[in-house]
């Protein structure tokens, strides 16, 4: 029931692992390549039945919470054994046959525009199991679109590239030492990727859109948005300006992590205008801006 992850109506499949380790990201469950067990604890009832049917005895319940240690295998008998869902697994094993036959049971729901997003963690780190998906969609009719960092080899876009009808690319930061300050890596092979996908998307008439975070402090400046349309220019059908937001908060929470960014506001509205303007301005005609902004004085003294 996606609507933020290509066009029309879609289903999203995240795969686990990402070759980069952006500061503000969302998805802080799909760094890992490995699968985990999360505690919600609004769910919990603390009846230690996980502890109870641990196998490992890698799981215990104590004042502050429910904790896995090092001897956790993720197996799976926790989080099925748990009354009330309070434990979840991240990270499921599965075939590339069972995965499609589960994705195709939205079908109906897709319409004509919608279909099947491939994103993360980054899709490319298994991308011979991605593109064997891909193969089984596009032979089925489905619409499929690929959402990633771009920090891969050339080559393996050039494999999904054929089954991909549009792709979903993410350009962060211009400057390469804010890049690697923000995300620990170079953009270097990010924005040679881009240079080739868009060419070659022009000859096979795919569709690609540009996805920008505007992250406060990091990627909202008028230098990084300036210098990132002399990249894209006209070469987007899309480029998307994705406002910043907080809802990963309890994510980091639940795995015990420490988010840069846990106190930084929403974005306000007139900035994104600005934004958006300065990009249109700089050379890139199709950027457009997305998601919740911070509500200025006067939407306050309405609503109230």
């Amino acid at each position: 029931m996606s609507t933020e992850d290509g066009p029309g109506l879609r289903t999203t499949v995240f795969f686990k692992g990402c070759p980069l380790a952006c500061t503000w990201c969302h998805n802080p469950e799909s760094l890992s390549p490995k699968s985990h067990v999360e505690w919600l604890p609004v769910r919990c009832i603390g009846c230690r039945t996980c502890e109870s049917v641990c196998p490992q005895k890698g799981i215990r319940l104590d004042e502050t919470g429910v904790h896995t240690s090092e001897q956790c295998t993720a197996c799976g008998a926790c989080t099925a054994a748990c009354p009330t869902q309070a434990l979840e697994m991240k990270g499921i094993d599965d075939t590339v046959d069972a995965l499609f036959d589960t994705l195709m049971k939205d079908r109906a729901y897709w319409g004509g525009e919608g279909g099947v997003t491939l994103s993360g963690g980054e899709v490319t780190l298994q991308w011979k199991e991605a593109l064997q998906l891909l193969q089984k969609l596009k032979a089925a009719g489905v619409n499929t679109a690929v959402d990633t960092c771009g920090f891969t080899q050339w080559e393996t876009l050039q494999q999904l590239l054929p089954v991909t009808d549009i792709f979903l690319y993410d350009l962060k930061l211009f400057e390469d030492d804010l890049h690697k300050h923000f995300t620990g890596q170079s953009n270097a092979q990010i924005l040679d990727n881009f240079d080739r996908l868009t060419a070659a998307c022009r000859e096979t008439g795919k569709r690609i859109w540009v996805r920008t975070p505007i992250i406060p402090g990091a990627t909202d400046t008028d230098d990084n948005i300036r210098a990132l349309a002399g990249v894209v220019r006209d070469r987007a059908e899309k480029w998307e300006l994705c406002a910043f937001n907080n809802l990963c908060r309890d994510k980091y929470e639940r795995l015990g992590k420490t988010w840069a960014f846990k106190d930084a506001k929403l974005m306000p509205k007139a900035r994104m205008e600005a934004l958006t303007a300065l990009a249109r301005e700089s050379g890139a005609p199709c950027a457009v801006w997305s998601g919740s902004t911070a509500l200025e004085d006067s939407e306050k003294e309405e609503r109230s």
